[in-house]
Order: C-alpha cells, then structure tokens, then sequence
C-alpha cells in the first residue's frame, strides 16, 4: 500500500487537522504548500504542467498522476516536505517532447525550488521519471543530471567535492539519451563504452560519439535535454521489451505513463545526499528509522555496500522521525521512504506502506495507533493474526535457503532449536545438566522418557502423531518435536540413528522447527523468541472482545504458573496421570502390578500421599480460579514396564498378561477405575484433602473433577458414586465439605449421543477431542497421521489433518448434537474442549460457533487462543448484525 492507495479526495476529518498542527517547517527555498495560488502551473495550449500537490485539486487521479505523482499529492496534502517537483498527466506525456513545454516545465521548477540551473553558488539540475497508475515492473530507468553541461560540470564537482558522484550519474543519462532519442546504435555506444571505465572520459566518449552519429549535437540548453529526455523515455515505454513485460504482467499494452520533472538540488557531500529508510527497527518494532544514506547525486540504484548508517545523517535520524511518524498514522502501516537531504533539510521523494514489515513492528504500531486514538483496540486487535502470536512466542530457524534437509515430520509442537543427537532419555539428562543443547532422537516416547525430554531442546521421534505421548508433552513443556519422521531408524548399541541413506551417531548436531516439522543436518541459528510488551497489550483488549473462556491444560504447579502469566483464565485439563511421570511412575505401577489386594493397598497409601502433595502445589497455584481435575487415564502400556525390564519374574509375568493389542481402547479411563476400585477414590480423597489445605489459607479454587472416557451412563454414575464417597470421607475427617462440580470427558462417539443421559449425573463436560477424532474416524492417532493423513492431503481427500484441526462434519456434528442433548436436560451445563484443537484458530471459531464456554489448550498456546477466540468473537458479531439473526 502507497500513500495513493486511498481513493483521491479531501483527507478525512480525523487526518486534516493532524497534518495541518504538526506539518514541519519546509526548507526555505521550497514554499511550504507547493499547490498555493502563486504556483499556479503553468499551462501550454492543450498541455498541462501540475505542481506535487495540485493533482487532486484539478480533479485528477493516478490514472492520469501515475503512481509517483498520486503519491507526492498525498504527501503535500499532509503536509510533508517533498522535494519540488511537477507531473505531465499521461495523456499530455508526450507534449514534454516539445521544446515549448519543456521551456515552461524548467521555469516552473525553478520557481518551485527557489534556484536556477546554472547557478554556482545554489545549483540546480533536473531528474526525469516515469510512473504508470500502479506500482510495475518494467518502467524506463529514471534519467538525472539534465541540464548539466561539460564548461558547468567542474564547478559542479566543486561543490559536491566528489567528480564521480555527478559523471557516473551523468554518463547514464547521456547514454540512454542517445540511443532512444538522438538515434546513436547502441552497439556503438557499448563499444565505446567498454573501453572507457572512468565516469569523467565515459561523458567524453558519449558526447563525442553523439556528435558523430547522432542526429543531433548533445545539446547545453536545459529546456532541450529535458524534452530529449522525454523522447527517450517514451520511447523506451514503447520498446518491443516493454510491452512484452506489461503483456506478462497482464497490462494493456497502451498503457499509459505519467512524466515526472523533480530539481535535483546539488549540495557539498558532507551536508547532502539521499537515502531510503523504513519507520521501526525491526529487532524491536519501535519507532526508530533504519536504513541507508547515500553521498552525491541520487542515483536509481546505488552501488552496493557504499551506504552509511543514517545516524551518519547532519541532525541524525530526527530529520526523518516526523515524516515517518506522520505517514504511519496516515497509512496505518510500518513505512518505507526514499528522501533527499540538501543543506541540512530533508524532502522526501517516494513513500509507502512497507512490503512485509517484521512482525515486531506491526504489532507494536497496531498497539500505538490504538493508544493515539487512531485505531480503536478491535482493529488493533484484529490487525495481528492468531499465527503471527505463535510466531512471535517461539523461536525461528533463519534460513538461508542452502540447509541440508534431513527429514520431514509431522510439526507436532512449534518453535525451534539446535542441539546434538542424543537416544536416550538417560544421555539427555547427563548432557542436559552439563549445559550442552541436545535433541532426543526416539522411534517414540514413553512417560519414563519425560525427565529427558524436559532437559532437551528438541524431540524427534520416527512414529507417532500430533496427538502422540511425545507431542503432547513437548507443547505442555514449550519444546518444539517434530513427530513421525518416516524412515528412522535407530541403533542405541551402535549410538547411531538412520535416516533414509544418512547415518548419524550420538553428538552430531542436528537443527529441528516444530512448525514446519524439517529436521536439518548442521547447527543453524535460531531467533530469540521475544515478544514486545505491546503484544500484552493488545492480547488484553483481545481478552475484552472475545466470549469463548481460554484455559490451559497444566498437570503441575510450575506449568500452572506458566500458563498464567500467559494469560489463561484458569486449568481447563489436569491429566493426574502425568503426574506419575519419571520419578513417580513406579507407584502407579505398584498399584497395577500388584500381586495381592495387601499389595495393591499400601501401594494406593503410597500413591494417595504423593498425589495430596502434588494436588496442593497445583491447587495453590491456581488460586481462585477454576481447575478441572481429570481422574487417571492413559494406556494402560504406557504404564507397564517395557518387556525385561520388570523387578522380578512374577512381575514380569503380570505385566506380560495385562499386555493389549490395542491400548489405546483397552483398560485405560474408567475401565480401569471399575476394575480397580480403590484406585479413583484414593485420587478424589487426596484431591480434597489438598483442596482443603489450600483453602485454609484463603484461597479457594473452583474445583472441577472429570470422568475419563465413558461410554455408559452406568460407568458414570458408578465413578461419581466412588468420587462423593471420597468427598463425605473427606468432610468427616476434616469437618470441610468441599465445593465441586462432576463432569465427565466426552471422547467416545456413544458419548456424544447419549449426552442427554449423561447430564442426569454430569454438571461439565469437557470434549477430549483428540480420542473423539480418533474415535469417529476410526483413525489409530499415532499412526494414520504418517502412513494415511499426509497422501490423503495429497490427494485432495482431506484440507487437512482432524487431529489438528477439528472436523466440522463428522466431530463437530457430535459435538453441536451432544451440546443440544446435555443443554436439554441440564439447561446451565458447562461445555468446553481441552483437546489440543483448543489451540487451533480455525478450531476455536467451530468452538464459537458451537456455543461452547471455554477451550483449553497447552500452556505455550494459551496467546494464540485467546487472539483466536477475539477474531472469532469479531466474526460472529458481523455475521449476525449481517443477517440480523442472534446466537
């Protein structure tokens, strides 16, 4: 976007005022409001010459202005100092070829810039440019150092003090000059030329050969090199390889082009030059100029690596400060500038939006425009997608284009990291508390592994999908993995891992981004993730718009208090299993393991007193905030030891049989609570003893205690039976009857349906849609995604994978069905999702859509969420007052 994107006309009421009050001083020798009475343009019979900033007064627009001249409007109008200058509408673009107007066009601009050509102690030369009505490629070069002349150009270089800035300048346009206006070969010329390296004998050379060849001398009259310079350019315009450009661009071929005439005002090199600068830094996003400063006469393309640092600049980056802020608040983006300075005072000579400005720096103008009143918050908001939040929390790889890809995965936790390769959870550990980045390489993950994933950088596992063991720790953890890379192999015993035809062994470096789930050979930078305090600011307005709730799925204290200070509004998923994670793990084992009721008793004393302690660090954490606890649910096999690594052989033959084909719908959730009866009313009795040891001190959570995967109405009201009971024995052992509410998960399709039913004993229910997904499609979720879901995306069968995206057709149809049932029976039921579609934007808005209370998503998602869930509030709200309906 340009300063001429907005249509032509008057500046709207909020923009009048706010460049009339700030407009800067103009320099002295260019009056202030080049569209005033006395610059009235001069005008030639059926000819028209029209000062920057009189265009829209005469009624025209960048069809007839160009680009260039729509946009030198827009900046007078607001009050900017430009650098004089004056635009040949397109359809009088070619009466510049005549000496009349050309006469009148260098009149004009010695009155706009206050100089003369010729003059020696001010000078002024022409620079003449084309524009067509948009921005395009394939436009003639622009031609400067007209009215130069070889008795004048010494004194010149006098005043500048550097020669080669003026004839490297010149040459070019003599020699485009030549050959499309004086009708020199260019054959001749480039012959000529490539014998003549030096800028000053290059002149020679061209007028020589000009006066030779051409069909006229290389004339000293201003007026006349301007109107052969508007020959020259039109004639380019008009090339064979000019219309083949604008056909390829799908231009018309007569299309028009505007002439623009600017002074070229020549100042010594220590106090005048050009440059180009953007508005914010982009490592912070705050206003601060960047950019580039060029000594001598402007040139269309600087030689590179000659530019100096702006701050190089007489008075420094204050010169450009107005100007940029001025523009931002006009286009309402980050801005890019080409300016001259000339003794000390700047003109600006192009202006724009910038081309995909760094992210830093749209956020922190979004949050500035809103807190200047030139934005309301929901534009603000709505100005920064929920992607560009993720983008802004995780650390990015930057990459050059050159890396060595190793493998392609599934993105199964965002961000990226470089360490080297490590197969074992142990190694990782020992690495890790050594300070030394590493990455842990397994086929997959168990819950022993969660103490070395945690001290890694990075996870890649060669199986499993977004929903899998290791994703779903990774995205609780803030760690980026990069899950179901095909063809992984691993030899711990060698300390080797095979990727396709690459080998590599324990310590080489590897560089894996969870966000597009490439693994890279080498050690590659990576961004610090960071984001501006502005992004608080406008996720907090974002906080005031949207009307889904937003919590996080936190299983410990630490991940609590992250989760918070990312902003979610309470815990929406506490998986007690992952509290049996490393160290724990052997309790829950005792109780499934054990070889009598004796045994599995005091092992249920032992895994009571350590879930109390982890439940009133969890609980404290939370504060006044609600928490749904979910009761134990997880495959059975993640629990039980890995074939030989049992204590003993009777245990090793309890594990062997309770070994399933299919875990993931074996004894896991309620099932294994029905077969092991004590087992969840020893989690609820330490879950309210903890809750009321926090209450004592004040503080009192609003406490949720979830069901996992029911099928039954009967399993339900059997669990919530074993749940009351641990609350009464609770109350008479501590006199302190707790407040709860009783949900269950719904994640079975057969629960969907029978929400109804369900409600009688439910006041909750929170939709895992990880296991509904996997459930309604009959999709194994740790192993479609790598062997199906990427060639169906191929083919076209699937948009894109339902384990990351919820399925609006078949899930979301249980979801809206089973949400009229349970709303039908218990009218004030809460709904939520704590799968990790909870973080997913376009999942958020089906959630919306739905009605839904809240979503939950792990802790690192919690931003993207809470922008989503306000994008998707804004969307419905236009939807309705479109269609007049409400929700």
């Amino acid at each position: 976007m340009s300063v001429t994107d907005r249509e032509p006309g008057p500046l709207a009421p909020s923009q009048a005022p706010f460049a009339q009050s700030e407009a800067p001083h103009a320099p002295s020798e260019v009056p202030l409001a080049q569209s005033e009475a006395a610059l009235s343009p001069s005008e030639v019979p059926g000819r028209v010459l029209v000062p920057y900033g009189q265009g829209r007064i005469r009624g025209l627009d960048a069809e007839e202005l160009g680009a260039h001249g729509a946009a030198m409007d827009r900046l007078v109008a607001l009050g900017l100092p430009v650098v004089p200058g004056l635009t040949v509408p397109a359809g009088a673009a070619a009466s510049l070829r005549e000496p009349g107007t050309a006469r009148a066009a260098v009149d004009l601009i010695e009155q706009l810039s206050g100089r003369r050509i010729g003059d020696t102690a001010r000078p002024l030369l022409l620079r003449l440019s084309a524009s067509a009505p948009t921005e395009i490629a394939g436009l003639p070069p622009d031609l400067a150092c007209l009215g130069v002349t070889s008795a004048g150009a010494d004194s010149l270089c006098a005043v500048i003090g550097r020669a080669d800035a003026l004839y490297e300048v010149w040459a070019a346009t003599v020699r485009m000059i030549a050959e499309h206006a004086l009708d020199v070969p260019g054959a001749v010329l480039d012959d000529a030329l490539l014998d003549t390296p030096e800028p000053r004998a290059r002149v020679d050379a061209l007028l020589s050969l000009v006066a030779r060849h051409g069909s006229q001398p290389f004339p000293d009259d201003p007026a006349q090199q301007l109107a052969l310079a508007a020959r020259a350019l039109l004639v380019r315009w008009d090339s064979p390889r000019a219309r083949r450009s604008r056909k390829a661009q799908r231009l018309p071929a007569d299309l028009g082009v505007a002439l623009h005439v600017q002074a070229l005002r020549i100042g010594p090199a220590d106090r005048s030059g050009y440059g180009t600068a953007v508005s914010r830094h982009p490592g912070t996003g705050r206003l601060s100029p960047q950019g580039s400063f060029f000594r001598g006469v402007r040139r269309s393309a600087p030689p590179p690596h000659t530019g100096e640092p702006l701050d190089r600049l007489t008075g420094g980056t204050a010169l450009l400060e107005h100007s940029l802020l001025t523009l931002e608040r006009h286009l309402r983006a980050p801005v890019s500038v080409d300016f001259e300075v000339r003794d000390d005072e700047i003109s600006l000579l192009a202006a724009s939006a910038q081309q995909r400005p760094p992210l830093r720096a749209s956020v922190c103008l979004a949050a500035d425009l809103a807190q200047d009143g030139a934005l309301g918050h929901e534009e603000a908001v709505l100005r920064i997608g929920p992607a560009q939040v993720q983008e802004l929390l995780h650390p990015q790889l930057r990459l050059t284009g050159g890396e060595d890809l190793l493998v392609k995965g599934l993105p199964a936790s965002p961000g990226a990291a470089t360490g080297v390769v490590v197969l074992s959870s142990e190694r990782a550990l020992e690495l890790g508390a050594d300070g030394t980045p590493v990455v842990l390489v397994a086929q997959e993950t168990t819950p022993a592994d969660v103490p070395g994933m945690l001290a890694s950088a990075a996870v890649l596992t060669g199986s499993g999908g977004i929903a899998s063991h290791a994703a779903v720790v990774a995205r609780g953890a803030g760690k980026p993995a990069v899950c179901g890379a095909e063809g992984l192999r691993l030899d711990r015993a060698a300390g080797t891992v095979r990727i396709g035809e690459r080998l590599l062994r324990e310590g080489d470096p590897v560089s894996l981004d969870g966000r597009t789930g490439a693994v890279y050979a080498g050690t590659l930078n990576v961004s610090v993730a960071g984001p501006p305090p502005e992004l608080s600011t406008l996720l907090a307005w974002a906080d005031d718009m949207r009307r889904l709730g937003v919590r996080a799925n936190a299983d410990t204290a630490a991940e609590v208090d992250t989760a918070l200070a990312l902003g979610a509004e309470g815990v929406g998923l506490c998986r007690t299993e992952h509290q049996f994670l490393g160290g724990r793990l052997p309790l829950i084992r005792r109780v499934i393991l054990a070889a009598d009721p004796a045994a599995r008793d005091e092992a249920l004393v032992a895994l009571e007193h350590a879930q109390h302690e982890d439940f009133r660090a969890l609980l404290a954490a939370v504060g006044n905030r609600p928490v749904t606890v979910r009761l134990l649910d997880a495959p059975l096999h993640e629990f039980l030891p890995a074939p030989g690594h049992a204590r003993d052989s009777a245990e090793e033959q309890r594990a062997a049989a309770l070994r399933e084909a299919n875990p993931m719908l074996g004894l896991r959730g309620v099932r294994l609570a029905l077969l092991h009866e004590r087992l969840y009313p020893a989690q609820a009795e330490a879950l309210f003893a903890a809750w009321a040891d926090v209450a004592a001190t004040g503080v009192r959570p609003e406490l949720e205690v979830m069901i996992p995967l029911v099928s039954l109405p009967e399993e339900l009201a059997a669990a919530a039976a074993y749940v009351r009971g641990a609350a009464e024995a609770v109350a008479a052992r501590t006199g302190v009857e707790v407040p709860y509410r009783l949900g269950t998960m719904i994640e079975t399709p057969r629960a969907a349906l029978l929400a109804g039913e369900l409600a009688e004993h439910a006041e909750f229910f929170s939709f895992g849609t990880n296991d509904l997904t996997q459930l309604t499609y009959g999709f194994s979720r740790d192993d479609v995604e790598r062997q199906v879901l990427a060639t169906y995306q191929e083919r076209g069968l699937l948009t894109a994978s339902p384990f990351a995206r919820l399925d609006p057709h078949g899930v979301g149809a249980l979801i809206a069905l089973a949400a009229e049932r349970a709303r039908s029976v218990r009218p004030g039921i809460k709904l939520g999702v704590c799968g990790e579609h909870g973080g997913d934007p376009e999942s958020i808005a089906l959630c919306d859509d739905l009605g839904l209370d809240y979503v939950s998503c792990s802790a690192h998602r919690v931003p993207v969420a809470r922008m989503a869930a306000a994008h998707s509030a804004r969307r419905v709200r236009h939807d309705e007052s479109g269609s007049g309906s409400a929700r």
